[in-house]
């Protein structure tokens, strides 16, 4: 099997891969004005789904393989299957969520890196495919990998409304279950479980995962609170449930457990007392997230954008709080 992420086509060191990141890193300096506003207004469009209009869409230019210094260089690299096409995977660059797989030929690839759009070859359709130019839900590539094989990409991209045909935000959402058999000596047995929603069985990281149980937890609990719901029989007590429910003592939690983090430092009480304290302390906060309705997707998109900014200059373009001290700031 291919490990993806080995190679990306960003830290490429040849002059002939540095020549595509010209293209991929900068398009201002690499697309005449026109292009520019081009590819504002699909931006705008992008951010405008529910008033997109198919009819009146017109795609980004972009430059033929052969006019971008390195391209057909770099394609050349790329191991094509006997159709010319290539699987493309499509991650989401916050969540990790794996969103969908399709094809690219040559002119799709060429295609997606100068208009960030992702881009393919649709099999069905025998032509090409940019994805949300019908629905308005475009994927912006963010970032593109190539796998240890060549034989893959991965698009690392920010998805404009649902990913997939069915209105689900990933394609992968029925999970293949493997249940062991009624003994030792019977043999497991495969079956799938088919869901219509993507927000009950997709694939989930860590941290994903913990939101959707924090969220299960609050549900429940407004649940009960207005009567739609019986607490089951024997069920054990929910901390998470207590902490919703209190927002005091939740409160309290935090600057305690961001109190112990802190003490992990200054008391030199070792790695592993410090990734127990900071799991605890992600997990009190993500509840307080809950609570006040804010999904971590958020949170993550607001970090991903302060990547590329000094952490004083950020700090120091923030609105003021009534009662700050400016100087606990320096």
């Amino acid at each position: 099997m291919s490990l993806l992420l080995n190679v990306s086509l960003f830290n490429c060191k040849t002059a002939t891969h540095r020549r595509v990141n010209q293209v991929l890193e900068c398009p201002a300096r690499s697309f005449n004005n026109v292009t520019a506003r081009k590819r504002n207004l699909v931006s705008v469009q992008c951010n405008m789904t529910t008033n997109f209009d198919a009819a009146t869409y017109k795609p980004p230019h972009y430059f033929k393989e052969n006019e971008v210094p390195g391209m057909t260089d770099f394609l050349n690299t790329v191991k094509f299957t006997k159709d010319n096409l290539v699987p493309v995977i499509v991650q989401d660059m916050d969540t990790g969520d794996i969103l969908m797989q399709a094809f690219a030929d040559r002119a799709a690839i060429n295609e997606t890196l100068q208009t960030k759009l992702a881009t393919f070859y649709s099999r069905s359709r025998q032509g090409r495919w940019c994805k949300g130019e019908t629905s308005g839900h475009f994927i912006e590539v963010n970032r593109v990998f190539l796998d240890c094989d060549r034989d893959s990409l991965i698009y690392l991209s920010k998805p404009i409304g649902p990913a997939c045909h069915t209105g689900s935000k990933t394609c992968y959402f029925e999970e293949v279950l493997i249940d062991s058999g009624s003994s030792p000596s019977d043999p497991p047995r495969v079956s799938q479980e088919r869901v219509k929603k993507s927000d009950v069985h997709a694939p989930l990281t860590t941290l994903y995962a913990l939101e959707k149980t924090i969220r299960d937890r609050k549900q429940a609990l407004e649940d009960e609170t207005a009567g739609r719901s019986s607490p089951v029989p024997g069920a054990k007590p929910s901390w998470t449930a207590k902490l919703l429910g209190k927002p005091t003592l939740l409160c309290k939690k935090i600057r305690e457990e961001a109190s112990e983090l802190c003490e992990t430092l200054e008391k030199k009480e070792g790695a592993d007392r410090a990734a127990s304290e900071f799991s605890d302390l992600i997990y009190h906060a993500m509840v307080l997230l809950s609570l006040q309705g804010v999904e971590f997707g958020k949170v993550l998109g607001i970090l991903r954008k302060r990547f590329a900014q000094s952490g004083i200059e950020e700090r120091a373009k923030r609105a003021p709080k009534a009662g700050d001290d400016p100087s606990k700031n320096e």
